[in-house]
């Protein structure tokens, strides 16, 4: 039994498919890096200062200067700004996945268009086969 194991394990799909998982999950990091610190500061400074990670809505009505104030408190709170973060994130991840997959199908090498193997009657527009002497449906010969 371990030995079966160890063969699914290995199998070239299963290790291309663990190393895709790791990259990814370190690509999301990257990403995440980016939008928190890099995209961010910029669009909450054009839109007045506002830091999207404490923008919330306290449950129990209390004021609380940021969500770990609330949280520190035992508010319940809902935390739109973080999910704004999140869902930012998310569109650029997807954006860049995009790119990615459109970059990598444009290096493909394009299949070859099978050789026809059927012609057009002249006279009925009939599709025949190519090496024939005389049509089948209208019996003109070609």
């Amino acid at each position: 039994m371990l030995k079966e194991f160890k063969e699914f394990a290995m199998k070239g799909n299963m290790v291309d498919m663990a190393i895709g998982i790791i990259i990814g999950a370190a690509f999301g990091k990257i990403v995440s890096s980016l939008v928190s610190d890099v995209l961010m500061p910029p669009i909450g400074k054009m839109t007045g200062g506002v830091d999207f990670s404490n923008l919330f809505y306290s449950l129990t009505g209390g004021m609380y200067p940021s969500v770990a104030a609330a949280k520190a408190a035992g508010a319940a709170t809902i935390n739109y700004g973080i999910f704004l973060n999140t869902l930012i994130d998310f569109i650029i991840i997807a954006f860049v996945l995009f790119m990615i997959i459109k970059g990598v199908n444009s290096m493909k090498k394009k299949e070859a268009a099978a050789a026809p193997t059927t012609k057009e009657c002249p006279h009925c527009c009939t599709a025949i086969p190519l090496n024939a002497k005389r049509c089948p449906a209208c019996t003109s010969p070609l």
